[in-house]
């Protein structure tokens, strides 16, 4: 009986770890549903975008009352969680405050994770009410709408729940450590929660004791959960900021790709020796045809799928989008979340089909993202460079319009008559090629 918060500690823990690496295995598959992509190039670069964005969020703080609230739950959640491997080997091993021989340095980390998780409180706080009381325009937005405005709200209570157990653990715990109750030594220094001592005070020391176990409890039960909780959350960025900003775009935003297909075309019409009445070589056997552009999830890359599940929903893409401030359809955040569901419909559907796609007759062209919210896009990479984790909405964009105009001749009638004045006149305006050097009299 001694040993039985023991085993049911280690049953807890392996049923949230377990869960956990479930929920990643299913993660990585479904980016790994995306065609490949070379970002192994400069890998220099790429540790210094990490380091900048991801660990420093030099991007958050361009808009510093919400950088500077961000860093601190940010801070806050990484640092206290130090904690956590505390907690861990006590609750295998039975021990209290196993790292206390520390000394001096235990006391300023426990102080210094107290204060954090006080602000950590304040700033949650305040970003409640910036969402719910104030109503900022962009979490106000329509894309928000449903899950994504509760989902929001959910994370805003869960951090505030996390933080108050913790700060009941330790200051029940501070209690019983001044008492000399039981096996609960003198270690740490508790300059929030020892605030608290007066409440405890009216209790016995039993019923402290009771307290502390059941915050201790919950606040690590509270841990898994949430740790769990951010597969199915915008949360999920605190884990793939990281890979997100070390394997983005590192070419002028700007520049834009070119379809390796068509370039091979261009190079075999300027060959002289080239015969142009000669077939295409079939497709190998397994291949698919050649496809241009993407029409559903299967047709984008998988740093573009990493992307879409990196998407922290904050709406500074869509804040500074030319096309939505002018009423446009488009909003650069539903694309990316857009693309995460249709991913998410997709392998649920592998899942149902013991690990194969089975067609159902949707894709992410249409029945997700309409071809007016993908027109609307001015290509002006305002979406990019205000993305705090390096995520490019533009990349999606193209690659859909690509399709419409490549695979399904559907482009705007403005654009189809320019590209065809391009092919017979050699301008986009329509006269004649014998007129194009007319201009040169006015001069």
């Amino acid at each position: 009986m001694a040993y039985i918060d023991n085993v049911l500690f280690i049953l807890l823990l392996s049923a949230g770890f377990g869960y956990f690496a479930v929920n990643v295995k299913k993660l990585v598959r479904n980016i790994k549903l995306g065609q490949p992509k070379d970002r192994s190039d400069n890998p220099a670069a790429r540790w210094k975008n990490m380091a900048l964005i991801a660990l420093s969020q030099s991007k958050m703080v361009r808009r510093p009352v919400a950088g500077i609230l961000h860093i601190i739950v940010y801070a806050g959640f990484v640092i206290i969680n130090i904690e956590l491997l505390e907690i861990i080997i006590d609750g295998i091993f039975g021990t209290h405050r196993i790292f206390s021989f520390m000394g001096g340095f235990y006391s300023f980390l426990i102080g210094f994770f107290e204060i954090l998780a006080l602000g950590v409180i304040v700033a949650v706080a305040i970003f409640w009410i910036r969402r719910n009381i104030i109503k900022l325009w962009r979490f106000a937005h329509g894309d928000l709408k449903g899950w994504p405005k509760s989902d929001a709200n959910i994370i805003l209570y869960f951090e505030t729940v996390l933080m108050v157990l913790f700060l009941t653990m330790n200051g029940a715990d501070h209690y019983l450590q001044t008492q000399h109750y039981s096996h609960f030594i003198e270690a740490g220094a508790f300059p929030v929660s020892g605030l608290l001592e007066g409440i405890f005070s009216n209790f016995s020391l039993e019923s402290v004791e009771i307290i502390e176990r059941i915050a201790w409890w919950l606040h690590i039960t509270g841990i898994l959960i949430f740790m769990n909780y951010l597969y199915f959350s915008k949360h999920l960025h605190i884990l793939l900021a990281f890979p997100n900003t070390y394997f983005a775009k590192l070419e002028p935003k700007g520049k834009f790709k070119n379809l390796d297909s068509v370039t091979a075309e261009v190079k075999l019409m300027m060959d002289p020796n080239a015969d142009p009445y000669a077939a295409a070589p079939p497709p190998a056997e397994g291949e698919l045809p050649a496809k241009f552009g993407a029409s559903d999830v299967h047709d984008l890359d998988w740093v573009q799928l990493l992307n879409a599940y990196t998407c922290t929903e904050c709406g500074r893409c869509t804040s500074v989008c030319p096309a939505n401030i002018t009423g446009k359809k488009l909003s650069p955040r539903k694309i990316m979340m857009d693309t995460r569901d249709r991913l998410e419909e997709v392998g649920r559907n592998i899942d149902a089909n013991k690990g194969t796609f089975v067609p159902d007759g949707k894709q992410l062209l249409n029945d997700y993202i309409t071809p007016e919210e993908l027109w609307a896009c001015t290509t002006c990479n305002g979406c990019a460079e205000a993305c705090p984790v390096n995520i490019d909405p533009l990349s999606i964009i193209m690659d859909m319009r690509q399709y419409l105009v490549m695979e399904q001749s559907a482009a705007p009638t403005e654009l189809n008559g320019m590209m065809s004045n391009i092919e017979n006149n050699g301008a986009p305006w329509q006269y004649s090629q014998m007129d194009r050097l007319n201009w040169k009299e006015e001069l």
